[in-house]
């Protein structure tokens, strides 16, 4: 969480810059975060990055719209190269893996709590505290698998949307949980679609303008988000195909146009809690999984990308990997010998 020191100064910068720049993580959390700190000046653009990480090339989008301050929100790892170049104040408020950058007032619980878990999202609500907007806090919490510590607060003031203090429950067996998938779905699709759906999601004022398509602006969001669940939904299905007695529940697709593989490893995590989820992508003579379970898994993923030609890593429970093809083999086998000795 932000101590009330840190709330204040971000308060102020946001409220005394006139043209903001927002770099956050294309995911649920990334958006929720994004829509709490842009709707309270309603100032600036948001920029989404697909890639965990702001680089040079993040400099274009600063030539172009000559920002006077710029805020990085949700991303893992932002290089030095882009803050020395930036040549204006940056504010970076993430929850991943503490890095020591110059150039950059940053902001994560880990620094001072190595085992902290507080979603971007919920440190933006913390900014933010605009009770119209509390049901994006909550979804984006949601959408980083965390139920915050206004649980109850919201449970109340939201009894139609979320009646039972569990996480499953509320991420697939309530309404704000409907909302929480809604926030990484309609970032999914052609650009010019995405950047449409996130414009009008601004506007919002309410989440029964989606959920009750209530508004015009609330049918067009909700019609998306119904013709990519379809998508999402065939999949699940036959991801659930594969369980069997094994630890391990694995499954491969090759859905070429829009990714689902975290949400699929999320909500099979979700319905089965004992095993360890592999959810893999094959991509340009990549493998690229995520891989969910509710117990700690990262040590297994690290010692299993020993002489592996790929890359991985995340929280404790839900990590991302990039493997290359010819390795995956041997990855995937290193990985299970490891979560066999693990158990």
């Amino acid at each position: 969480m932000l101590n009330e020191k840190n709330v204040t100064l971000l308060r102020k910068e946001l409220e005394t810059s006139k043209n903001p720049l927002f770099y956050y993580d294309a995911d649920g959390d990334g958006l929720a975060a994004f829509l709490l700190l842009y709707r309270i000046h309603r100032e600036g653009r948001g920029i989404r990055i697909n890639t965990s990480n702001v680089n040079i090339h993040g400099m274009r989008k600063v030539e172009e719209l000559d920002p006077d301050k710029i805020f990085i929100l949700d991303i893992p790892v932002v290089h030095q190269e882009f803050l020395d170049k930036a040549k204006r104040p940056v504010f970076w408020i993430d929850h991943h893996q503490p890095l020591q950058l110059n150039k950059v007032k940053y902001f994560n619980p880990r620094i001072k709590d190595p085992d902290a878990y507080v979603p971007t999202s919920r440190m933006a609500w913390q900014i933010s505290e605009n009770p119209a907007d509390f049901w994006i806090a909550m979804a984006g919490c949601l959408a980083d698998w965390h139920l915050p510590d206004f649980t109850d607060e919201f449970i109340a003031q939201y009894p139609d949307l979320l009646k039972h203090k569990d996480l499953t429950k509320a991420s697939y067996k309530s309404k704000i949980g409907i909302l929480m998938k809604f926030f990484f779905f309609i970032q999914k699709g052609p650009s010019h679609e995405v950047h449409k759906s996130i414009k009008t999601l601004t506007r919002i004022k309410s989440p029964y303008e989606i959920l009750k398509q209530e508004t015009a602006q609330g049918k067009f969001l909700w019609k998306r988000f119904q013709h990519i669940n379809k998508r999402y939904e065939l999949l699940l299905k036959d991801a659930k195909k594969g369980v069997t007695r094994s630890k391990v529940l694995l499954y491969h697709y090759s859905e070429n146009q829009w990714s689902f593989t975290a949400n699929l490893a999320n909500e099979l995590m979700a319905t089965y809690p004992k095993k360890v989820i592999i959810i893999a992508r094959s991509k340009g003579g990549e493998m690229k999984c995520s891989l969910r379970a509710q117990f700690r898994i990262s040590d297994a993923l690290e010692k299993a990308l020993v002489g592996i030609e790929g890359r991985g890593g995340g929280h404790p429970n839900a990590c991302g990997a990039v493997i290359k093809e010819e390795d995956w083999a041997v990855f995937l086998q290193k990985f299970k010998e490891e979560i066999k000795r693990g158990t």
